[in-house]
């Protein structure tokens, strides 16, 4: 499938009939190059892959991460309670866990990365929420609580405790 909105980028496109055509990938059936772009302007496609119109940061475009798409749509995105709230670990701090929210956590682990020579740090758990920020502040305010040492939010903590801690929050 090709995703662009530009005619120019556009492999496999023939002129005929008066129109410009191109070939599916999929069934070599022939499709409207016009028509496609018309329905990619309603689409969101991040580092590749299609975003559905559900996805609260939805916005239509070509982007590499959420993140940029959320600069974009910077209002939305600090209006959006939904998302997740996740634990990462890197083996450089052993015995320690991140507890963070994120609209997508996966994403967010991806940022994480890019400030890392080792690429190493591991999403190990998520959990969505209707209100991720109110969800990590419980989580934070009972990790405090059990943690034996805490900096911000990283926590001396295992990992079976931190998911255990956010499976339980109530989010009433």
């Amino acid at each position: 499938m090709i995703h662009t909105n530009n005619i120019e980028r556009v492999e496999n496109k023939k002129f005929e009939d008066g129109e410009w055509w191109y070939c599916g990938a999929s069934d070599g059936g022939r499709r409207r190059i016009k028509a496609h772009i018309k329905k990619n302007e309603t689409r969101m496609f991040v580092n590749g892959k299609y975003i559905s119109k559900n996805h609260p940061l939805h916005k239509a475009g070509n982007y590499k991460t959420f993140e940029q798409a959320a600069f974009s749509s910077l209002a939305k995105y600090a209006n959006t309670n939904e998302g997740q709230v996740y634990i990462i670990t890197n083996p450089a701090w052993k015995d320690w866990i991140k507890i963070g929210m994120a609209i997508d956590s996966n994403d967010r682990c991806n940022s994480f990365q890019t400030s890392s020579p080792f690429r190493d740090y591991v999403l190990e758990y998520r959990k969505d929420f209707k209100d991720r920020k109110l969800s990590e502040l419980k989580a934070h305010s009972i990790c405090r609580e059990q943690a034996l040492e805490n900096n911000g939010e990283w926590f001396k903590l295992s990992i079976e405790q931190a998911k255990k801690i956010i499976e339980n929050i109530d989010e009433e």
